[in-house]
């Protein structure tokens, strides 16, 4: 017979009592709160649990690695994975010095050997949790690979060309999956500069299929790069690919090829540069992308007229070097509007400035080259007027130096002030494009110091070219002609400072009193140190009387001046 419903409730309310009394014995504190609830009352209130950490407040790190541990654990790895490569190398030698068996045999365990390293490793990592002796063997064996690799195909030619390629396709393929699942960036190096290395390790040459390898591994290369944020691959990359693109560019009999695959190498390492650092943003620019789009410029332009101007087509080099000036340019002015970051942009901008200048160079020459760098430096000054930019400033500098050099050098050289110049015309507009350009760029620079630098090569200019024309214009064949135009010179400098010494007394401008007597100091230098002993008795009397009245002038003025000034 059932129980009632009664009997149920009364069931359930024992076991319920019996219940609470077990609770009584595990928690009397709880029972104690329960019979005296007046007290819990007025208890204090229970503290707050304390906060989670924050930025400041890290979590305890994890116990800290001894020396023990780096010994044991590290550095015996890989010396361990280092020993087993060295033991295959010295296998490998010694087999082949005793023939203890044939070249295919020991190819074959020298593979198995390094292959089963990797499975070690692997297995190690995914299985046992032995990082640093994974990662250890797991490089070993792709060092003993790509040794192995390289016995087979360039030392005994076992394995063909073509197919070594794709043993290194496998491995590289293999040891960059590996890289990228254990964020591994050393063995990233192993597999995959080991890969863009194999078409010389294997010793494929100059050929197509090398060159196609090559291209394949620098796009995967490129595309690990950005999806891991390893910027030092770019350089690395560019180290071992851009020698092997040079050679079989030279070694290639036509032009268009060579020129489109440069093309298209310059675009996969700018990709690579700013890519980066667009994926990994920063307020400077890093070395390693500066250096990748420094190299890959310097290549893209130096291969690229190397190969044009080697068929005879000098206009063309130089049309191709300008186009490689014109894309850098575009490029960073894009990059100012966009994502890129100014330090990127600007050295993009940069790069196609310092261009521009061999361009000019490869185009021009004589007085058109330095007219040139002259409407550089000066649009250069500008620029940094308007934005701010200093290293715009630098540069302008930079090409003001070069058409300074290239006048002394070519255009009107020192030894000119002695015997002439060979087209005074000529002379002429390279020394006054760099008096122009001083002068202009004095307009837009703000340092006090470097505008009265600006002057002074400004200032200089013109005495210069006055200088060469009373050379080239009293200067002649016959003896007394030329001994002339030293006297004439002579007597102009001390002139020419004398008038700069009294304009500076006059307006109280210290620059312009301090140029006068270098001037007047240079003219006396000459008279002793080339008139006394070069010109004849008349006219060195005659030199040295020229400075010496303009001497006692110059030091009449300065006492009249003075003595005016304190009065």
């Amino acid at each position: 017979m059932e129980p009632s419903f009664e009997e149920r409730l009364a069931a359930v309310e024992a076991e319920l009592a019996r219940l609470g009394a077990r609770l009584d014995r595990l928690d009397p504190t709880e029972a104690r709160v329960q019979e005296a609830p007046e007290v819990a009352a007025v208890a204090d209130p229970p503290e707050r649990p304390p906060a989670p950490p924050g930025p400041e407040q890290a979590a305890p790190a994890g116990p800290e690695r001894s020396l023990e541990d780096l010994l044991g654990g590290r550095i015996l790895a890989w010396l361990g994975g280092l020993a087993i490569v060295v033991g295959v190398v010295f296998f490998l030698v010694i087999a082949v010095d005793r023939g203890w068996i044939g070249v295919e045999a020991r190819v074959a365990l020298a593979f198995l050997g390094s292959t089963v390293l990797l499975a070690v490793g692997l297995f190690l990592y995914e299985r046992r949790g032995q990082t640093e002796a994974a990662v250890a063997a797991v490089a070993s064996a792709l060092a003993a690979l790509y040794a192995s690799l390289t016995y087979a195909t360039a030392v005994k030619g076992v394995i063909a060309e073509e197919s070594g390629l794709l043993v290194a396709a496998i491995v590289g393929a293999s040891g960059a999956a590996i890289a990228v699942r254990w964020r591994s960036q050393f063995v990233a190096a192993l597999a995959i500069l080991g890969a863009l290395a194999a078409p010389v390790l294997v010793g494929a040459g100059t050929s197509g299929g090398a060159l196609a390898f090559m291209i394949v591994a620098l796009v995967a290369t490129v595309a690990v790069l950005l999806w891991q944020r390893w910027g030092w691959l770019a350089l690395g990359a560019f180290l071992i690919s851009a020698p092997q693109l040079a050679v079989w560019a030279w070694d290639t009999d036509a032009l268009l090829l060579p020129l489109t695959v440069l093309a298209l190498y310059w675009c996969l390492f700018v990709v690579a540069a700013i890519g980066y650092e667009l994926r990994v943003p920063t307020a400077k620019l890093r070395v390693s992308s500066a250096s990748v789009l420094l190299l890959n410029a310097g290549l893209a332009a130096a291969l690229g007229w190397g190969l044009v101007d080697d068929r005879g087509a000098s206009v063309g080099a130089t049309a191709w070097v300008l186009g490689v000036t014109v894309a850098h340019i575009l490029l960073g002015a894009f990059g100012f509007r966009q994502r890129m970051s100014t330090e990127i942009a600007t050295l993009v901008v940069a790069i196609g400035v310092g261009l521009s200048g061999v361009t000019l160079a490869l185009a021009l020459d004589g007085p058109a080259l330095v007219a040139g760098w002259c409407a550089e430096a000066v649009v250069l000054a500008w620029l940094s007027a308007r934005t701010g930019e200093q290293r715009a400033l630098v540069f302008s500098l930079a090409f003001l130096g070069l058409a300074i050099l290239h006048t002394l050098v070519d255009e009107a050289p020192a030894d000119s002030l002695v015997n002439g110049v060979a087209d005074l015309p000529l002379a002429l507009v390279a020394v006054l494009c760099v008096g122009a350009a001083a002068f202009l760029m004095y307009l837009f620079v703000p340092l006090t110091d470097l505008q009265m630098v600006l002057l002074g090569i400004g200032s200089v200019a013109l005495v210069y070219a006055a200088s060469l024309t009373i050379v080239d214009v009293l200067q002649g064949d016959a003896t007394e002609q030329s001994q002339t135009a030293q006297v004439a010179l002579s007597a102009f400098w001390g002139v020419v400072g004398l008038g700069a010494i009294v304009a500076g007394l006059v307006t109280d401008v210290r620059a312009l009193r301090f140029g006068g007597l270098a001037l007047l100091g240079l003219g006396v230098a000459k008279v002793f140190a080339y008139d006394l002993s070069e010109l004849e008795q008349i006219y060195r009397v005659l030199s040295f009387i020229a400075v010496g009245i303009v001497m006692l002038v110059g030091a009449y003025a300065y006492q009249r001046v003075r003595t005016a000034g304190r009065a």
